[in-house]
């Protein structure tokens, strides 16, 4: 009886760990998130130059059009995993309830079946950004 109930212990244990990585908190997304910025010998490292390098990458972001239709369109489109599909009246409801910033945050670290950023590893957090808007604006 022992060893079962240690059996049952160390399983629930085990389960609960996983459940933990497999659904990290939004505190504990937040807390590990870096907000380091790099500077490459020879660049200008000064708060100016920074500045400018953070304007330029900007510049160069993707429209929320683009970013939908590189990774969120297979999904968003089909309904593929139980994605709200585009335009669909499910989209007003999930904003009224979550707003848009839990939206944003949801596609940043991601939700049920959506990998985190929509699987979009390169785009910044400016550019899921977009992307949620773009999908309210299409869908709302």
């Amino acid at each position: 009886m022992k060893k079962l109930v240690l059996a049952l212990s160390a399983f629930a244990l085990a389960a609960s760990a996983l459940w933990a990585v497999a659904n990290p908190t939004e505190a504990l997304v937040e807390r590990i998130s870096s907000k380091a910025q790099v500077c490459v010998a020879g660049q200008d490292c000064s708060a100016e130059g920074m500045a400018a390098s953070a304007q330029l990458a900007s510049a160069s972001a993707r429209s929320g059009q683009e970013v939908y239709d590189q990774s969120c369109a297979a999904c968003h489109n089909s309904g593929a995993a139980g994605a709200p599909r585009m335009g669909a009246s499910e989209w007003q409801t999930r904003y009224d309830e979550k707003g848009f910033d839990m939206l944003v945050a949801n596609s940043i670290s991601g939700i049920g079946a959506m990998p985190p950023r929509g699987g979009c590893a390169d785009c910044s957090d400016e550019e899921i950004e977009a992307s949620v808007q773009y999908i309210i604006d299409e869908s709302i």
